[in-house]
């Protein structure tokens, strides 16, 4: 097996073979990696960057999620490679469901520049699948949780693990998470699935929850009592509005649902992981990431 990245691993599992290819763009150079490769997961992206909006933001979001991702496809169609895995994103379909959940059969309305960066790479890759007859799956993940988790989610585990007040009781919306060990057993039933081949999958713990609830999760899991105050919706936009954190807000406060059932009907998959078991190994994670910051 060999693992190709513009980063450093640890060491793999015996014969895995770390290939560095620099920087993922529409330059990169993968012939050092391809050769006998039968699949790939192309997980890689400019993501966490959400801040800049202008045309040097896009287009840096383009050069890697797009540009790079159609680069390495070519590659691998030339290289013989026989199913690309691509990891895209729920941000594909929007940034809020009202009602009822996405389908994959709902039109892209990506709101931002790393949304519709992984809408173009999706209809990329489904050309050169056409032209080139390599089989293409596409999974759309929500928020991707578990060990080694970061930006608000990590934040949200520091402040329940410090017991700090949150005025977050009097939400109802409902949120579609994946735990990471879910979201790797539908890459594997898209690799290994014969009807996964040039299919677009949501995935995740197919479990939704309110914010409110995703909090008492974290609270049981690390052993705390959650501190939910509640405050009305109305004034906890004004707050984000006047703190310039609206975007931070809506992600807490509205809903984003996807509905599984076309990757549990047509691959047999479901999670292998429930959320509370997810929930568990990330505090575990968590905990030992603490103590060993205070060491």
């Amino acid at each position: 097996m060999r693992l190709h990245s513009a980063v450093e691993f640890p060491p793999g599992a015996e014969g895995t073979q770390l290939v560095r290819t620099g920087d993922i763009g529409p330059d990169t150079g993968w012939s050092a990696a391809l050769p006998g490769c039968d699949a790939v997961v192309h997980l890689a992206a400019r993501v966490h960057f959400m801040r800049g909006s202008g045309a040097g933001s896009q287009r840096a979001f383009f050069r890697t999620n797009v540009e790079g991702t159609e680069t390495l496809a070519h590659a691998a169609a030339r290289a013989g490679v026989r199913r690309f895995v691509f990891l895209s994103s729920v941000k594909v379909n929007g940034e809020t469901t009202r009602g009822r959940a996405f389908t994959e059969g709902d039109p892209p309305a990506p709101a931002d520049a790393y949304g519709a960066s992984k809408a173009e790479a999706e209809e990329r890759l489904k050309k050169i699948a056409g032209e080139t007859g390599m089989e293409v799956v596409i999974l759309r993940p929500p928020l991707v949780y578990g060990p080694g988790v970061g930006a608000n989610f990590l934040r949200l585990l520091g402040a329940v693990d410090a017991g700090l007040p949150l005025p977050l009781a009097a939400i109802d919306n409902r949120r579609s998470l994946v735990y990471v060990g879910n979201l790797v057993s539908a890459i594997e039933s898209g690799l290994t699935h014969a009807g996964a081949a040039n299919h677009t999958y949501l995935v995740s713990d197919d479990h939704d929850v309110s914010t409110p609830e995703l909090i008492r999760g974290l609270a049981a899991a690390l052993g705390r009592n959650p501190r939910l105050v509640p405050v009305p919706l109305a004034l906890l936009r004004i707050a984000g509005k006047l703190t310039g954190r609206t975007e931070q807000v809506g992600r807490i406060t509205e809903s984003l649902q996807v509905d599984v059932s076309r990757i549990k009907a047509e691959l047999g998959w479901r999670p292998p992981f429930t959320m509370p078991q997810g929930l568990a190994e990330t505090a575990a994670w968590y905990r030992t990431l603490r103590a060993n910051y205070r060491s």
